[in-house]
């Protein structure tokens, strides 16, 4: 093994939490109050435009003011330089339709980062909710199914998740502690903490466009400029040795990942919390791993389970390890990068970026296709 053991206590203490420090200390959930919720609904109610795509819409059609603008941007930074892991709650799920408080996520996200597209449609917002795919497949996505998720993370800097309606039975999210985690490796299992270091493939679950490797290759933890960075996803992992050129993983890579999830879900790590209508979560992709729990929805198809997922680039992301070019292709900070480009991304997504990022004062290379 050539790479050298990552330090324990690498990366910032904030993001190495445990479970209870999180039920102790709330001071990462912020509630906005009834007056802002009215005025967050009565802004998106104005800028609404039935048909108009997501992408044609400004950061300027959502003028909520710095009032309200100030308590989620601390959630951002709470999610990006804190805990990892943000909570906002109050937004108006009442009064708006899910046309609208999909429109109210997407605006949010213009005031804070470029979204990225997330699958082989180029769909830039997702709905989170059962259509009946198989997660288990090779082309398999969690979003879209109601099945007990691994531990992973997303493809950009945050992931957002808003929540319109929560399942009767199951859904509940669960987060842990890159750093934690680690830890608790180098503690258990130096030579197995090591091998997470080492170059593992991950399929792109036939998403990729032509020209590019069916698989990325990135190991699952490393350091740059004094941080640690995570990329895990057990179920890409396990599909890559499925691919007409892929090879099984090695005893000591099999039992690395399998002591990985294990340790993701001790109870001691694991953060459980379930989202209300309402609620916004905000996650970090490099410091924070999120799954979910099956869910059954109930006989009512408007109350089935809807959240809507977004991920976005932001102004803050930091400089990424070289090996992460595989996945994000731009690595510097402040960067447009990450995102599924799928089949469909054309001159209208690529001048959404550029404009987005101009307004954010982002750097965007098109060059650069992760």
């Amino acid at each position: 093994m050539s790479a050298a053991l990552l330090r324990p206590a690498v990366g910032r203490d904030a993001s190495a939490w445990m479970a209870a420090d999180l039920g102790h200390d709330m001071g990462w959930v912020t509630r906005l109050d009834a007056q802002e919720s009215a005025h967050m609904a009565s802004v998106v109610r104005a800028a609404m435009r039935p048909g108009q795509p997501l992408l044609a819409y400004r950061r300027g059609d959502f003028p909520f003011g710095e009032r309200l603008l100030a308590p989620i941007r601390r959630a951002f930074d709470e999610a990006q330089h804190g805990r990892g892991v943000a909570l906002v709650q109050g937004l108006p799920r009442d009064g708006l339709n899910p046309e609208e408080f999909e429109l109210l996520t997407w605006g949010i996200g213009l005031h804070f980062g470029v979204a990225r597209p997330q699958d082989r449609h180029s769909r830039y917002m997702n709905k989170v909710m059962d259509a009946g795919t198989v997660y288990r497949s090779a082309g398999g996505r969690g979003y879209s199914s109601n099945a007990e998720l691994d531990f992973h993370v997303d493809g950009s800097d945050v992931v957002l998740l808003s929540c319109y309606n929560q399942a009767p039975v199951g859904g509940d999210s669960m987060c842990s502690s890159a750093a934690t985690a680690f830890r608790i490796l180098c503690r258990e299992r130096q030579d197995l903490a090591q091998v997470l270091q080492q170059p593992f493939r991950f399929s792109r679950q036939g998403e990729q466009v032509e020209g590019k490797p069916p698989v990325h290759v990135n190991p699952v933890f490393a350091e740059h400029e004094g941080e640690l960075f995570c990329f895990w996803n057990r179920n890409r992992v396990i599909n890559a040795t499925r691919l007409a050129d892929g090879g099984e993983l090695t005893p000591l890579q099999q039992e690395a990942i399998d002591l990985l999830d294990a340790i993701l879900r001790r109870p001691e790590v694991m953060y459980l919390m379930r989202l209300q209508p309402g609620d916004l979560q905000i996650l970090n992709n490099y410091t924070v791993l999120h799954s979910r729990t099956e869910f059954q929805d109930g006989a009512d198809p408007a109350r089935k389970r809807m959240l809507f997922r977004l991920w976005l680039a932001t102004p803050e992301g930091r400089a990424l390890p070289p090996a992460w070019a595989g996945f994000f292709g731009d690595t510097r900070p402040g960067t447009v990068r990450g995102g599924v480009h799928g089949f469909q991304y054309d001159e209208q997504c690529e001048a959404f970026d550029a404009r987005q990022a101009a307004e954010l004062g982002m750097g965007f290379d098109a060059t650069i296709r992760p």
